[in-house]
């Protein structure tokens, strides 16, 4: 294909290109597969997705656990030139719902535990349903059984660079799902410029990430740099405690390790902890939250290993300003990646120049094109070349970043958007509940979503009601979209127009914790 004319899919035909057919590409608790093997197995989605009528551009969701499975879907759609959609594999099925109706999804690959659950909600949207794997109702012909109908070579289809290439859906500062429409070229800038430029990664790594898939920091670290690279990744399913984290990096002996700053600070607190041996690691990159400098200290004085913090977005498509080997400043989020500009607005709307505090912008390579269906919003985040990102920075004499906060009261925890006012009327719905206001807050200086609850005549507030309500959300809510912390208040401070104080929540909160930390001492 000529530069205009790229097709994400042909990241494994390059690997069997550099002779890389017969190396390891994915690993699995379940099986091993090289590059060969991935290579026959995409080719197959891609014509048993058009066998079932799925035609280019059409979008094809994945509701799948990062599994072998995901990535057949996933390059077997791109091959095709269809678009696929990794979705979160807990989400519920309104959600689903939702997504397959503002997508117009012909088809989804779900995973087999969560066939019962969504295939009635995908099929009344008008999406053909396949299980990865073979369900106990014996329904649909599930993909490991329309990969072996539909074996054989197929040639990518020849998208265009500037032709959508998958979708990824974040609730981002309007609370509502929205679909981020990535093209085919954006893949390209972000392998280049962090995976290259920043990590030096090259086909002798193992990745390990502990994020998923469907998040766009995941995709990169396990599926977009690995194929780029010729590298291997290992998998993780489910959603692992620390001290399986910890052992899957003992066994699977990885050289690129991946996490979060919530991760990050509670693995060295696990049951043996300080034995572990992660001597294969030769870097570890945390995004999704600002990784707190005691954090990144307490994690080298235990194991010795770097961590390179950084800032990305699903608009971005992964880490677009981060510390790097040799340039690490505990607690920034480091300076520009190359091929990246930052530059920070001031509240008048003139640039900041030099050291001071300003909402962030940044371009490059790998911006999305677009919210689908939100064309407002895309034309007040999208400006021109400039992406807004809607945090607060402040750059210091050498360059560097530092997070002072949100310019909304959007939450942002484990690096996804998180709507107050979803959990709020969650909350409101449980029959002891009058009212609730929910923020976030530093527990130990990392962000966790905290709900004030007014609760109605005649009931009184307690540890056992707080565990209550923690799980009417996450029975009702994606598991990220719950309170961790709750507290509960005889009213919810208000302006003069009746709405919700949030920032005096937010400072009860601050000052809650600076007393905590003072008597502690």
């Amino acid at each position: 294909m000529t530069a205009d004319h790229v097709n994400l899919s042909t990241l494994v035909d390059r690997c069997l290109e550099a002779g890389l057919g017969g190396k390891t590409a994915l690993v699995s608790h379940q099986e091993t597969v090289c590059y060969a093997e991935l290579h026959r197995r995409m080719c197959a989605a891609g014509r048993a997705l058009r066998a079932l009528g799925v035609h280019r551009e059409q979008r094809v969701l994945l509701v799948l656990d990062d599994t072998p499975a995901f990535f057949t879907a996933f390059l077997g759609a791109c091959r095709i030139g269809a678009v696929p959609i990794p979705l979160d594999p807990r989400a519920t099925a309104d959600q689903v719902r939702f997504c397959a109706e503002d997508s117009y999804a012909t088809a989804a690959v779900v995973h087999a535990d969560r066939y019962r659950d969504l295939a009635p909600a995908l099929r009344e949207a008008g999406v053909t349903v396949v299980p990865a794997e073979p369900t106990d109702d014996g329904g649909a012909p599930c993909l490991r059984d329309l990969l072996g109908a539909h074996q054989g070579g197929l040639d990518p289809v020849r998208t265009h660079a500037e032709d959508p290439a998958f979708w990824l859906y974040s609730s981002g500062t309007t609370g509502r799902p929205k679909g981020v429409v990535h093209l085919h070229r954006d893949a390209a800038a972000v392998c280049r410029h962090y995976a290259g430029g920043v990590l030096g990664a090259t086909r002798e790594d193992v990745h390990l990430s502990t994020t998923k898939a469907f998040h766009a920091y995941g995709l990169g670290n396990s599926l977009l740099f690995p194929l780029w690279s010729g590298a291997t990744t290992v998998l993780l399913s489910g959603f692992p405690a620390p001290h399986t984290v910890l052992e899957t990096v003992e066994r699977t002996r990885p050289t690129l390790f991946f996490s979060v700053p919530a991760l990050y600070n509670a693995m060295p607190r696990s049951p043996g902890a300080a034995g572990r041996d992660l001597s294969s690691v030769r870097l570890c990159v945390s995004a999704a939250e600002t990784l707190p400098a005691h954090v990144w200290h307490r994690w080298h004085d235990l194991y010795g290993l770097t961590i390179l913090d950084g800032v990305g977005s699903t608009e971005m498509l992964h880490i677009y300003c981060s510390n790097t080997p040799g340039a690490v400043r505990p607690g920034s989020s480091g300076r520009p990646v190359p091929g990246y500009e930052i530059r920070l607005v001031g509240p008048g709307g003139a640039d900041v120049t030099g050291e001071g505090g300003g909402e962030m912008y940044v371009r490059g390579g790998s911006m999305s094109a677009q919210y689908w269906h939100r064309t407002e919003l895309t034309r007040s985040v999208l400006h021109g070349p400039w992406y807004r990102t809607g945090d607060r920075y402040r750059r210091d004499g050498d360059g560097f970043y530092w997070y002072e906060g949100r310019a909304d009261d959007m939450l942002k925890i484990s690096g996804l958007w998180v709507a107050p006012t979803e959990i709020e009327t969650c909350l409101q719905q449980h029959p002891r509940v009058a009212e609730a206001a929910v923020v976030a807050v530093d527990t130990e200086r990392l962000a966790r979503i905290k709900a004030f609850v007014v609760l109605r005549d005649g009931h009184r507030g307690s540890d056992a009601l707080a565990r209550q309500l923690r799980q009417w959300c996450k029975d009702r809510l994606q598991g990220r979209h719950y309170p961790h912390l709750v507290e509960f208040a005889a009213a919810l401070p208000r302006t003069t127009t009746g709405k919700i104080r949030r920032s005096a929540l937010r400072g009860r909160s601050a000052e809650d914790t600076r007393n905590a930390a003072a008597r502690a001492r």
